[in-house]
C-alpha cells in the first residue's frame, strides 16, 4: 500500500528508509555488467569495497563483497577491468545508502570482449558509418586545431611538436583528459562536445599512444563512436599504432597511424609549400616568357607581312599610274598636235569644226605643237 503523507502529516525519515529498504530487498539477485573503477580493502576487514562504473555513461554503483568472493577470481581482477557481478541490492536504512552485495564476480575475458567488438562492428557497418562517402575532407590550413589527448602524454607532445615544426603558426586548443580506464569514455565525449561548440575549430584530433586491447576499449565504445560520427568538425584519430584499429578509427574522417602521422595530416609543411610556390612561380615565369616570345614573333611576322603587302600595293599603284599616264598621253590633244595637227579657234574662243562657221577675211587663232599664231581666212568653199 502506498504511504499516505501530506505537509501536515509527513512521514519520518525512519519510516521512509524502512520502506525503501523493504522495497529494494524484494528486488532479488541481479547480474550487472560494468568496469571496476576502484577496489578498496580496509585493514582488518574481510569486506572489500568496489566502485563499479558503467562502460558507456557516467554512472557508478557501490559494491561490497567478502574478500573470499574476490580471492576466488583467477586471475585476480584489477582496477579498469570489465566484469560481470551477480549480487543483491541492499539498502542500509541507518545511513540511507544503497549498495550491491556481490556473491560472484566474473571477469569478462578477451574472447567475450572481442565478440562484443565484432557485434558493434557489424552494427556500425550495417548503419553505413564506415562508408567512405560520409567522410569529410580535412581543411588544408585550419584556423584552429582541437586536440584531445592524455594529460602530459607523449601523444600530445608528438602532435603539437611535429605540427609546429611543419607550420609554426598552428593554433591548438588542447583538452587533456583520461584516455584509459573507466572515466575515459565520458571524458573524451565531453571534450569532443566542448571543442565542437567553438565555431573557429576546423578539425579535431583524438590522440593516444597505443596499448593493449583492454587499454583501447574506450575507443570502441558505442557512445564515443557515435559522438565522433555526430561531430561538427572533421575528426582525425591517432589512437594506436599501425596494427591497432579501434572502432573509432573506422568512423573518423581520417585515421592516422600514429600521433606524429596525425600532425602531418592536419597542417601543411611550410618548407614544402614555399618550394611549391617557388616551382609554380618559375613555371609561370616560363609560360609568360614563352607567350611573350610567341607574341613577339607573331608581331614581327605581321610587320613583315604588312611591309610586303604595302610594297606590293605601291608597286601595283606605280604600274597603274604608268599605264594611266600612257593612256592619258595617248588621249591628250598635245599628242594629236605632235602628229602635225592644228587647232583653230575664232576670236571669241570657239573651236572651228566646220568651214560654215567662218567668214572671208576672218582672223583665227591657230595652235600647233610648237606654239600659237594668227591666220586669216582668204578663200571659202
Amino acid at each position: 500500500m502506498p504511504l499516505e503523507t501530506s505537509a501536515e502529516s509527513p512521514a519520518p525519515v525512519r519510516t521512509v528508509s524502512q520502506l525503501l529498504g523493504d522495497w529494494i530487498g524484494r528486488l532479488g539477485g541481479i547480474w550487472i555488467d560494468g568496469q571496476i573503477a576502484q577496489i578498496s580493502r580496509r585493514p582488518g576487514l574481510r569486506t572489500v569495497f568496489i566502485t563499479l562504473r558503467d562502460t558507456d555513461a557516467d554512472f557508478s554503483l557501490s559494491v561490497v563483497a567478502d574478500a573470499q568472493v574476490l580471492d576466488l577470481v583467477a586471475p585476480p581482477v584489477t582496477e579498469g577491468q570489465r566484469v560481470v557481478i551477480h549480487g543483491r541490492p541492499e539498502f542500509y536504512a541507518g545511513r540511507g545508502q544503497l549498495q550491491i552485495r556481490a556473491r560472484e564476480i566474473r571477469p569478462v575475458g578477451r574472447g567475450a570482449l572481442l565478440e562484443e567488438l565484432e557485434r558493434l562492428r557489424a552494427l556500425f557497418q550495417a548503419e553505413g558509418l564506415f562508408a567512405p562517402e560520409r567522410k569529410r575532407a580535412i581543411p588544408f590550413l585550419p584556423r584552429r586545431v582541437g586536440l584531445i589527448s592524455g594529460r602530459a602524454s607523449a601523444a600530445l607532445r608528438d602532435v603539437t611538436v611535429n605540427a609546429r615544426l611543419r607550420w609554426p603558426g598552428v593554433d591548438f586548443v588542447i583538452r587533456e583528459v583520461a584516455v584509459q580506464g573507466t572515466a575515459a569514455v565520458s571524458a573524451v565525449v565531453e571534450a569532443l562536445e566542448a571543442l565542437n561548440a567553438q565555431a573557429d575549430i576546423d578539425v579535431i584530433v583524438i590522440a593516444r599512444g597505443g596499448g593493449s586491447v583492454e587499454d583501447l576499449l574506450p575507443f570502441s565504445n558505442e557512445r564515443l563512436v557515435r559522438a565522433v560520427v555526430a561531430s561538427r568538425a572533421p575528426v582525425v584519430t591517432a589512437i594506436g599504432h599501425e596494427q591497432d584499429v579501434p572502432l573509432v578509427d573506422l568512423v573518423a574522417d581520417l585515421r592516422a597511424s600514429t600521433p606524429t602521422d596525425a600532425a602531418k595530416r592536419v597542417v601543411p609543411d611550410v618548407g614544402e609549400e614555399q618550394e611549391l610556390i617557388g616551382r609554380q612561380r618559375e613555371r609561370a615565369r616560363q609560360v609568360i616568357a614563352r607567350r611573350v616570345k610567341s607574341e613577339s614573333l607573331d608581331i614581327a611576322r605581321s610587320r613583315s607581312s604588312s611591309r610586303r603587302s604595302i610594297a606590293r600595293r605601291i608597286e601595283h599603284g606605280r604600274a597603274d599610274l604608268v599605264h594611266l599616264s600612257a593612256r592619258l598621253a595617248a588621249l591628250s590633244p598635245a599628242a594629236t598636235l605632235d602628229r602635225g595637227y592644228a587647232v583653230l579657234r575664232t576670236r571669241d574662243g570657239a573651236v572651228v569644226r566646220d568651214p560654215a562657221q567662218l567668214h572671208a577675211n576672218e582672223r583665227l587663232d591657230a595652235r600647233v605643237a610648237g606654239g600659237s599664231f594668227t591666220v586669216s581666212v582668204e578663200d571659202l568653199p
